[in-house]
């Protein structure tokens, strides 16, 4: 994990250089004061009368003592200043590394992960590794340092004291190494708890409007809590971590503090050593002991930050099973010829959703699909544009296998419109243009007409230019659906695939897009899903669809006469409009 992740410190190397070296400084000034000041202390005990001398000498050690605070400062700034920028640049790089892999997944992979897990995993495990790569600059450069140097002044004072520190350091070290066995699976299921947390808040936002008119208030607030009791549950473990081993550092530091007085005062008392030097030692031994806990409540830090990189790097080792061929086909001048042959498809359950899929659809022809919900409608036509791969068989357009298209070619000749209407935050006219950036003025005008539109628009207070609201909330589901068409169609596509994408237009209103088809795209290969006939009926060829084969093709006078099914639904839908 830490190989995978650390060529997104490429380059870094020398700020990292630069914050080492500032905190050496740093460390360096801080511990020589003790010293110094126990110098200033012997100078003024061992002065014989000679005031003006000694007060000269104490100057210059003053003025030392605060060049070298100063330069300690600088030391501590520059170690702030490059930690920050190349944690940042860090953070910047892995998330913008895991957006790109995310934005090339297929749907297959979206599905391995939840949408609240790769939230989580972009924003709180990136921004974890992104501190800890900023605290060990600091903390694991700083607290060695510090360490060592402190182990080597309490040495050059009394070596037979700081022996101490080897008993002690094996001691500590197992302590640490204990609690970071039990550390890491802790932290995983502390992410897991999170991933959940964000999953229960981010389907209640999109949903609040369904939880509102079915007053589920209560019970979604009671999933809320539910979830956020097992983060906090979690976290509580993984916080007694922190609680336990600290008392039990103290305990071993202040037991080393005793000691050190008690056989200081020993050795003073026989002249072995300096009043003055045993307060400078016990400082010393402090800052050891200090330095060794700093490291250890990093490494519980690190714990965590290996929970988050495990998850990060799941994310970019995801192996993406769409994508484009070593030689992939642009076509020239495509003409939207459509044709499965044998198609077999199934999710990663291992379920065939369609099976034997035969047909094709000319160019400029008009293919109505039908049938029953869940027979696979959706996922038939999400395969036309690689959304999805064939379990077996093929789907060729103009005679190429579409996995041998270049897939920005292959998507770019596809307009797609979706079960789901989805748009995005910003004017009307930028939602339009997402079919063709470049589009003039005109051409988005004559596209939403196409999609009787551009009236509901004009009525809007800024026409073309109203504001979105976030996935165009401040629209009605057939406005949506009439915006999410225009799009469509805007992109001049040679297949323009709609998923039951006018279920909440009036019939009157369905009429005349179905009549923009027939007129304005001759030239397009038109797939059309719907629940009614009356928006098939017309359709060159209508494919009746049961439990995921086909059941018939025809046309609507042939289906009548041949398909039971078909006459099952025409059937059932005359009659309710006759009731």
């Amino acid at each position: 994990m830490i190989k995978k992740l650390s060529k997104y410190m490429h380059g870094l190397g020398r700020l990292c250089f630069a914050s080492a070296a500032g905190m050496v400084i740093e460390a360096i000034c801080e511990l020589a004061m003790p010293s110094i000041a126990n110098n200033v202390y012997e100078m003024v005990k061992n002065a014989n009368g000679e005031t003006d001398e000694l007060k000269m000498k104490i100057a210059k050690i003053g003025l030392l003592m605060f060049i070298m605070a100063i330069i300690g400062l600088c030391g501590g700034l520059m170690t702030m200043k490059t930690s920050s920028v190349v944690s940042q640049k860090f953070g910047y790089r892995l998330r913008k590394a895991m957006y790109e892999k995310i934005s090339s997944f297929s749907f297959k992979n979206i599905d391995t992960f939840s949408t609240s897990s790769l939230t989580t995993r972009l924003t709180n495990d990136v921004t974890m590794l992104q501190n800890t790569i900023m605290m060990g600059l600091r903390i694991l450069v700083r607290a060695p340092a510090l360490l060592v140097v402190s182990a080597f002044f309490a040495f050059s004072i009394n070596a037979r004291l700081s022996l101490i520190l080897l008993i002690l350091l094996p001691i500590m070290l197992i302590i640490i190494a204990v609690f970071l066995k039990f550390g890491f699976p802790m932290f995983q299921k502390m992410q897991k708890k999170i991933d959940n947390v964000n999953r229960v808040v981010q389907e209640n936002l999109i949903g609040m409007r369904v939880v509102k008119a079915f007053v589920r208030e209560d019970k979604e607030r009671e999933k809320f809590n539910k979830s956020s009791d097992e983060l906090a549950k979690q976290g509580s473990k993984a916080a007694g971590l922190i609680v336990t081993i600290m008392p039990i550092m103290m305990l071993m530091m202040n037991a080393v503090i005793v000691y050190i007085y008690y056989k200081g005062s020993l050795d003073a008392s026989n002249g072995l050593m300096a009043v003055g030097q045993i307060s400078v030692l016990a400082g010393y031994i402090m800052q050891v002991l200090m330095n060794i806990m700093m490291v250890s409540m990093m490494f519980l830090q690190l714990t965590r930050a290996k929970a988050c990189g495990d998850r990060v790097v799941e994310v970019l080792d995801t192996e993406v099973d769409i994508v484009n061929p070593e030689k992939p086909f642009i076509p020239e001048n495509p003409k939207g010829d459509v044709e499965f042959k044998n198609v077999t498809f199934g999710y990663n359950d291992g379920i065939d959703i369609l099976s034997d899929i035969n047909f094709e659809a000319k160019p400029g022809s008009i293919v109505g699909i039908i049938g029953s919900t869940g027979c696979g409608k959706s996922s038939l036509v999400n395969l036309i544009p690689r959304l999805y791969d064939v379990t077996s068989g093929e789907i060729d357009i103009d005679g190429v296998d579409v996995r041998k298209y270049d897939l920005e070619a292959l998507r770019d000749m596809i307009g797609v419109v979706l079960q789901k209407n989805l748009l995005f935050t910003g004017s009307i006219k930028e939602n339009i243009r997402w079919g063709n950036e470049n589009a003039t003025d005109e051409e988005v005008i004559a596209a939403c007409k196409a999609a009787q539109a551009h009236d509901f628009i004009m009525s809007q207070p800024d026409g073309y230019d109203t504001v979105l609201a976030q996935g165009g909330l401040n629209l009605s589901g057939g406005q949506k659906q009439r915006l999410c068409i225009a799009r469509a169609i805007l992109k001049s596509p040679k297949v323009l695939i709609l998923d039951d994408s006018t279920s909440a237009v009036d019939t009157a209103t369905e009429a005349k897009i179905r009549e923009c088809f027939y007129n304005e795209l001759k030239d397009t290969t038109v797939i059309l899903i719907a629940q009614r006939i009356s928006s098939v009926k017309d359709a060159d060829k209508i494919i009746v669809l049961d439990d995921g084969k086909i059941d018939s093709i025809g046309t609507h006078d042939e289906l009548m006469e041949s398909s039971k099914i078909y006459r099952e639904i025409n059937k059932t839908q005359q009659k309710g409009v006759m009731e």
